[in-house]
């Protein structure tokens, strides 16, 4: 079938949307009518060359839609289901997965970064020639094919432009909280960045419970939206250095828990000086490959800190994606709010403008 997507072509290029061929799912596989799919810097990271990848590529890893059909021995899905897209896929047999560390499954890492399926094929081709699938999904397009353990199915009732953003940053905001951090009821916690991932850091940081929640953003808008998520206070980086401040709520002691959810090297940085000796820094932004994040080694062991990597919160996404949706229908989590604008496929590169621009805490692509 034919398909409209956006594509990766070149380094420092702009997306351009194309006509592609996609082919049908094969054994194990799923085609997924995309209907949403969030504007994520991971995916920028193509365009910059942040992130190597077989070029071309059909970017888009924070999707939702609806399954159309099911390849061979398909179990957990059928057509019809409403799902949300897993870009970290699990097998449940590796020595990861077997160690509860299925955000870390080796079984699907080389052919995610290959950019094809398990049979170290795409399915995707321009005429005749190789298109590849970010991160399993290449959900920036009208439809995909995907493997069936990224599909996880939800309720019907949410949404699935708000739905989409369980596939990343929620995920991967809260489970930094629950399970990277796993932050207790009256820790301080202070979160560096307030896009779509530092606001889930503040929504998680809040049910768990944390008594002191600082946010940090240079632009008012960011913050704003960081105290209608639930940060007690606020630091305007721009204005006033955020160590500092951190420090004198905190009795000089630092956070608990100091999150970085930007990706920047600097940042990090601050981030690991803004815990508390004894305390946690957890880096969860995702960096661009081969830069160095500079600390002092001395301190971290004098004040024995931990440095944490958060890779997709921690979370196993078939147990908790589901949770997370229950939780926002109960009101419990207001992940509409995250939503500042949604785009048409051909407007890709104005959603990665405005979110380069700090514009937005997630835009959406919605078909």
């Amino acid at each position: 079938m034919n398909i409209r997507a956006a594509v990766v072509t070149a380094i420092n290029s702009p997306l351009g949307v194309e006509t592609l061929e996609l082919d049908p799912p094969r054994q194990g596989e799923v085609l997924v009518r995309i209907a949403a799919c969030g504007v994520c810097h991971s995916d920028y990271h193509l365009v910059t060359g942040g992130t190597r990848h077989a070029l071309p590529v059909v970017p888009g890893h924070e999707g939702a839609g609806v399954v159309e059909a099911v390849g061979e021995g398909v179990a957990p899905v059928a057509p019809g289901d409403h799902v949300v897209l897993n870009w970290a896929p699990a097998c449940g047999r590796c020595f990861y997965c077997q160690r509860g560390k299925h955000n870390l499954c080796d079984t699907f890492a080389g052919s995610m970064w290959q950019g094809t399926m398990q049979d170290g094929t795409p399915r995707l081709r321009r005429n005749g020639h190789p298109v590849y699938h970010y991160c399993s999904l290449a959900a920036f397009a009208e439809y995909a094919v995907v493997p069936q353990e990224t599909c996880v199915v939800v309720s019907k009732e949410v949404p699935l432009a708000t739905a989409a953003l369980v596939g990343c940053a929620v995920t991967t905001g809260i489970g930094s909280v629950r399970y990277t951090a796993k932050v207790q009821a009256g820790e301080c916690v202070a979160v560096f960045g307030c896009g779509g991932v530092g606001l889930s850091i503040i929504m998680g940081a809040r049910l768990a419970g944390a008594g002191i929640i600082v946010a940090v953003d240079r632009l008012p808008g960011k913050l704003d939206l960081a105290r209608l998520s639930g940060a007690t206070h606020t630091v305007n980086s721009s204005e006033a250095g955020p160590i500092e401040a951190i420090r004198r709520l905190t009795q000089g002691r630092g956070a608990d828990a100091a999150f970085e959810a930007v990706g920047l090297p600097e940042l990090q940085a601050d981030c690991i000086e803004a815990a508390r000796p004894g305390g946690r820094a957890v880096l969860v932004g995702l960096s661009p490959m081969d830069t160095i994040t500079p600390m002092s080694g001395a301190r971290v062991t004098r004040q024995e800190k931990s440095v944490l990597g958060s890779y997709y919160g921690s979370a196993n996404p078939p147990r908790d994606f589901p949770l997370l949706i229950d939780l926002h229908m109960t009101g419990m989590l207001d992940l509409a709010m995250l939503v500042s604008r949604t785009y048409r496929l051909d407007e890709i590169n104005e959603a990665f403008r405005a979110m380069l621009a700090g514009e937005v805490a997630r835009g959406v692509v919605v078909f």
